[in-house]
């Protein structure tokens, strides 16, 4: 019976201290539940942003580097100094520079020269015409040779001259050899029988030419001759080709590629010439100036740098995670680090085919322009760029703070009225920095989304907050 007493006494202490523990518990879960941060579920516009970092840069830019050597007499501009394109920026001394663009200037005063000939001369023309009159000369003369050889050599009066010839020279044998006999038993010093014996020989040696010429001219050309005279003719043809292509050339003036020659060389020239002025390639601002007065310079040494400010574009890297959300014509903002408390607006312009891996990470370049560019951005400033990739008007937002991940599940906790947290699965689709548009889920329109949920309800380490 002792015993029994002990039992319910100790079970009406367990009791009582259940019940005010109880009592405490609900008072400090109360006390929880008031220090929850929550937010107001509502409709509202959102602006989904991919970001970035990135470098600005001119629209172009240029390094201008001399091609020759020599000293500098003569710099024109400054940093800062906006210039035009031809205009030159520096000037070799004269005295300083190889003898070859010395040389030049001599030839370019021969080159426009003849230019100017070639333009207004009619001596090519004249020219060219007596060529074509001479041409067609010689192949007549070439022709006659030729038709020549189908008959005798010559004329029958030719033929008919060489043989008087020889009745001539065989008469005057016959006499030298009347007076050689008259001495011929003479001595072989006798003068007398010299003299005659000299006559005689050189009658023989006549009449024997005139018996020569005489067969040759009665006798038909051989094959050697007839090629010979084909080959003339030939010859003589393929030249009145020329020559009546080279005068129906010149004819109506200089051939046009003939003044195209003479101009290119002209600019050829020219362009070696001017390697001793250091000339502005496009419109832009002189960035930079590495040289001074007096310097000698070499073949690709630079002088300046040259950019065109009137645009200012920036490069950012994107992760390939977010490039296919990036559109060229996007709106942009951007912020400088150099520049505090100033945003510029852009738009992109271009959008990288190809991605660049590097460290395991592919990153696709995307170019923006600065749409509202003042002096205060330069070159090679750091850029913080957020690309606008979607806007959307009433949609319920639910903010990135408020959302978990359980087993690969995006989930919130919404507050009931009797202080009690509802888990609540839901779906996102496009976010921004601070919220997130509501595709699916049991929330609506004026829930309380907990931000600090109690420990025991957040997910394990490693699994909590809002995936970007």
């Amino acid at each position: 019976m002792k015993r029994f007493l002990i039992i319910i006494l100790i079970l009406g202490v367990l009791g009582a201290g259940g019940f005010f523990g109880y009592q405490e518990w609900q008072k400090s879960q109360a006390a929880s539940q008031s220090n929850y941060q929550t937010v107001r579920v509502e409709f509202g516009s959102l602006t989904a942003t991919v970001g970035g970092t990135g470098t600005s840069r001119a629209k172009q830019t240029t390094l201008l580097n001399w091609s020759t050597s020599g000293r500098i007499s003569k710099i024109s501009v400054e940093v800062g100094d906006k210039v035009t394109p031809n205009q030159v920026l520096a000037i070799l001394d004269d005295s300083t520079i190889s003898q070859a663009l010395i040389s030049a200037r001599a030839d370019l005063i021969s080159a426009k020269r003849n230019l100017e000939n070639l333009k207004n001369s009619s001596l090519p023309s004249s020219q060219a015409l007596q060529a074509l009159s001479q041409a067609k000369k010689a192949l007549e003369d070439a022709l006659d040779d030729r038709n020549s050889y189908d008959y005798q050599r010559v004329s029958q009066a030719s033929i008919d001259e060489a043989k008087a010839n020889l009745t001539i020279a065989r008469d005057a044998e016959e006499k030298a050899q009347e007076i050689f006999d008259k001495f011929a038993d003479k001595p072989e010093d006798d003068t007398n029988r010299a003299q005659a014996l000299s006559r005689l020989a050189a009658a023989q040696k006549k009449r024997e030419q005139a018996e020569f010429n005489l067969n040759y001219l009665q006798g038909l050309p051989d094959v050697l001759e007839i090629e010979l005279a084909d080959a003339q003719v030939a010859v003589a043809k393929s030249r009145l080709t020329d020559a009546e292509r080279e005068y129906n050339r010149l004819k109506n003036g200089a051939d046009p590629q003939d003044i195209a020659a003479a101009e290119a060389r002209i600019a050829a020239l020219e362009n070696t010439i001017n390697q001793v002025n250091l000339k502005a390639p496009i419109n832009g601002t002189v960035t930079d100036v590495r040289s001074q007065v007096g310097d000698q310079v070499n073949a690709s040494s630079t002088s300046f740098r040259i950019d065109d400010l009137s645009q200012m574009l920036v490069d950012v890297l994107i992760t390939e995670v977010d490039i296919n959300r990036v559109k060229v014509g996007q709106p942009v903002k951007l912020t400088f680090d150099a520049i505090a408390r100033k945003e510029y607006n852009g738009s992109v312009t271009q959008v990288a085919g190809v991605g660049v891996s590097a460290s395991g990470v592919v990153n696709f370049t995307v170019t923006l322009e600065i749409t509202d560019i003042d002096a205060a951005v330069r070159p090679g400033m750091t850029a913080g760029v957020n690309i606008l990739v979607e806007q959307l008007k009433n949609v319920v937002l639910i903010p990135n703070r408020a959302v978990r991940t359980r087993d690969g599940k995006q989930i919130v906790y919404v507050l009931q009225p009797d202080n009690s947290l509802k888990t609540v699965e839901i779906k996102i689709g496009a976010t921004s920095d601070t919220t997130s548009q509501l595709l699916s889920g049991d929330v609506k329109e004026g829930d309380l989304l907990v931000l600090n949920p109690p420990v025991i309800l957040q997910p394990p380490t490693g699994m909590g907050g809002f995936p970007r």
